[in-house]
């Protein structure tokens, strides 16, 4: 049979891609200096293998860069020990999951697949509508979703307080500085007492 499979009919299932051979003489294409020029950093072994974001030597994007004041700054999260992460849930998620007058808490979210870990914060977000009355009791919510649960006679429970946010220093700004007004009355009463002097 011609079907038959054996030494003299034997072909790869994908063609063999030849390598390309450098340094075999002038003759082969590839010769002399083996494709890659004369002198210079690629020419030399080793120059391919080098590290993310290296420029050739000169300062590197990360570098020339601004940063804030370490990793340790809270300015410049969500480097460095105070970052956070919050597991974000939708209304529209707890619709589709929960019945009417159920309890939403991170373990309830957790047996329903709506998220994967309880060891993490939950953050209840606007997304979609809620026709529901559900008790909800989760780590942080947003002002959307806060309206939402209580437009439709729910509860939502919070089980850590928000941060109240300092207020920032306004006089470093043009628009919060204002005008001193204790300079320019203190002339005046200097100009009074040396014309009480002279008359003296």
């Amino acid at each position: 049979m011609a079907g038959d499979l054996n030494l003299s009919n034997l072909q790869p299932a994908q063609p063999r891609k030849d390598r390309k051979r450098v340094g075999r003489g002038l003759g082969s294409g590839k010769g002399r200096y083996s494709g890659r020029g004369i002198k210079g950093q690629k020419s030399r072994a080793g120059s391919h293998n080098v590290r993310a974001g290296f420029e050739g030597g000169q300062m590197p994007l990360a570098m020339r860069t601004a940063k804030l004041r370490g990793n340790t700054s809270k300015d410049a999260m969500p480097v460095g020990p105070f970052r956070t992460y919050t597991q974000p849930v939708n209304l529209r998620d707890l619709e589709a999951r929960f019945e009417v007058g159920e309890e939403v808490t991170p373990e309830a979210l957790k047996a329903k697949g709506l998220i994967r870990s309880i060891r993490k914060d939950v953050k209840l977000l606007g997304v979609g509508d809620l026709t529901k009355k559900l008790t909800i009791t989760v780590h942080g919510a947003s002002a959307t979703a806060r309206e939402k649960v209580e437009a439709a006679g729910g509860s939502l429970t919070l089980l850590k307080e928000p941060k109240v946010r300092k207020p920032k220093n306004m006089k470093r700004r043009p628009e919060g500085r204002t005008k001193d007004t204790t300079s320019d009355s203190a002339p005046a009463e200097t100009t009074e007492t040396t014309e009480q002097s002279e008359e003296s």
